[in-house]
């Protein structure tokens, strides 16, 4: 297959994995009916798939290896388990297909890596979901680093502060294993603020880590995470990443300069204070809340004022983000624009979730 799709092609996609996040794909390829025709859904439980075709197209199968024989496919979305996404996404790669697979492409660095060396080998393209890049608060905070309105970044905070109750491991025999999940609270809830991080802070060069299990039964990951990370800029960063804070709280990104600050909560841009590069940033010997000049209202998609004036939904806002994904991999087909978020980019979230749990169970910082 060439790496190239016409613009004028409606792409031929089946969609593997029909569970919660395979609905939330389904919704967005309907919202691109117009360029992406569901073809074919893949679970193991065929009642799933049937369900799921029955409500945005195609023909359900019980393996993407008899979907590939049945019907012309372009591109394969993986939705399943994390530690299936390489088994899936190679078998795909070796069909000659372009790839789609939820994040994170796969629990380690080697695992991953084995699927970039099929893609490479295949010639194709292959996105990793990583949608909270494509919100408007990390695209404004990513714009105010790249034109050095934060000055030079010193810190970064990354906090996931969320309830997994024992109901939600107990749902599922894959939930909470090294095996299918790779890992807690930060490998499966707290990889898309990692990715964040690294969107933001640049490349990661060591982390040092502790994990524990302190409010569930019967998994064998973490339900907590904390970290320090070092980047390859000098900055320092922070982890926290938990599924034990009762009643659950937020996801939160902070970034901060010698000249700007940012902060994301719940994908929402709540502050930001940036000096443009052709400014001086005012002389302060102290700084503090009462003090800091919140610009955020010049950011009204980023903020939420926008989708609040609107009446936006929640679950319509999550659909967007993938939405946004979607579109510029179909543009990256089509040759129109390049792919933002590939496998390379994913693997540094990888490395540093895994280097985390390395650390903690060596005690040892890990070099990345």
């Amino acid at each position: 297959m060439s790496a190239v799709v016409e613009p004028d092609h409606r792409v031929r996609l089946a969609l593997v994995g029909a569970g919660v996040i395979g609905t939330i794909h389904g919704a967005v390829i309907s919202e691109l009916a117009d360029r992406i025709e569901l073809i074919a859904v893949v679970d193991v439980h065929l009642e799933r798939a049937e369900k799921l075709a029955a409500d945005h197209g195609g023909t359900a199968f019980t393996s993407l290896t008899d979907a590939l024989q049945a019907v012309d496919i372009d591109v394969v979305s993986v939705c399943t388990p994390t530690g299936r996404h390489g088994e899936i996404a190679i078998e795909a790669l070796e069909a000659g297909k372009h790839v789609i697979v939820e994040k994170p492409a796969e629990i380690t660095v080697a695992k991953t890596d084995e699927i970039i060396a099929a893609q490479r080998r295949a010639g194709t393209q292959v996105a990793v979901i990583s949608q909270h890049r494509f919100d408007p608060a990390t695209e404004v905070a990513v714009a105010a680093i790249g034109n050095g309105e934060l000055g030079r970044l010193t810190s970064g905070i990354a906090s996931i502060d969320w309830w997994r109750g024992q109901t939600y491991y107990d749902s599922g025999d894959w939930r909470g294993t090294w095996e299918l999940d790779g890992g807690g609270a930060l490998m499966n809830q707290g990889v898309h603020t990692v990715d964040l991080l690294v969107a933001t802070m640049g490349r990661p060069l060591e982390v040092f880590a502790y994990t524990g299990t302190l409010a569930h039964e019967r998994i064998e990951v973490e339900d907590i995470a904390v970290g320090v990370v070092r980047f390859e800029n000098g900055a320092l960063g922070v982890l926290h990443a938990t599924t034990a804070a009762y009643p659950g709280l937020s996801a939160r990104l902070q970034v901060h300069g010698d000249r700007g600050s940012v902060v994301i909560d719940n994908d929402k841009l709540t502050f930001i204070h940036r000096t443009p590069r052709e400014s001086s940033a005012e002389e302060r010997a102290y700084g503090n809340p009462a003090s800091a000049i919140n610009q955020i209202t010049e950011y009204p998609e980023a903020s939420g004022a926008a989708a609040q004036t609107a009446g936006a939904n929640p679950g319509q806002l999550a659909i967007d983000a993938h939405r946004r994904q979607y579109e510029n991999f179909l543009g990256a087909l089509a040759g129109q624009e390049p792919l933002r978020v590939d496998l390379e980019t994913n693997r540094q979230s990888i490395a540093i979730i895994t280097g985390v749990y390395e650390s903690a169970k060596t005690g040892r910082p890990v070099a990345l």
